[in-house]
């Protein structure tokens, strides 16, 4: 298996095994020391590994719509941008409904004793929708719930913050390019070693 085949199955296997709750795999994926910023969380590799763990148990059970990824590789790291879309199901004021955040994960990884693992995961969140699962249900938002949410995760952070998770509002998003630019040249500086 090549380099790029092999770090393309890395990141997919972490995604799928978060979605499947295949703890022990997900855990594998990353290195020691990783780190993770998402949404609900930042931490290590392990913590998110064991906080996913936490939220699939409370019921709250996210899957990941995945896009082919980009892999770029110079000796032995690489970067990943994988586009997702990550949907969840779930009760909002009695009403089922579905929300879909749409977003870039970032992935940094390396090869450390000629195995690849992944060193951090960074997301971009580009827009998100809240319906209701159920055509024709009624769904009231109240306009005041959303004022200062960042448009690219605003349905993410209300529902989220509604589950009892709390949402930053300096994540990486299209609403503020500079910010996306910066990670852009932090990352690929890694990747060239600076």
């Amino acid at each position: 298996m090549n380099d790029v085949t092999e770090i393309t199955q890395l990141v997919l296997h972490e995604r799928q095994a978060r979605d499947r709750g295949w703890w022990e795999s997900m855990d594998d994926c990353f290195s020691p020391g990783s780190t993770v910023r998402l949404s609900w969380f930042r931490g290590s590799g392990a913590e998110f590994t064991a906080g996913s763990r936490r939220m699939t148990g409370r019921g709250h059970a996210a899957v990941h719509r995945l896009c082919p990824p980009v892999v770029d590789v110079r000796g032995d790291r690489a970067l990943v941008e994988l586009p997702a879309a990550v949907e969840l199901r779930t009760l909002l004021d009695g009403v089922q409904v579905d929300l879909t955040s749409y977003a870039r994960l970032v992935y940094r990884v390396e090869r450390r004793l000629g195995r690849w693992s992944i060193r951090s995961l960074d997301a971009v969140y580009e827009r998100d929708v809240l319906v209701p699962s159920v055509p024709g249900t009624g769904l009231r938002v109240d306009p005041a719930d959303l004022e200062g949410l960042r448009p690219p995760y605003r349905m993410l952070a209300h529902v989220f913050g509604r589950l009892g998770y709390q949402v930053d509002d300096d994540l990486y998003g299209e609403d503020r390019p500079e910010e996306v630019a910066g990670l852009h040249r932090q990352v690929f500086a890694w990747l060239r070693g600076a």
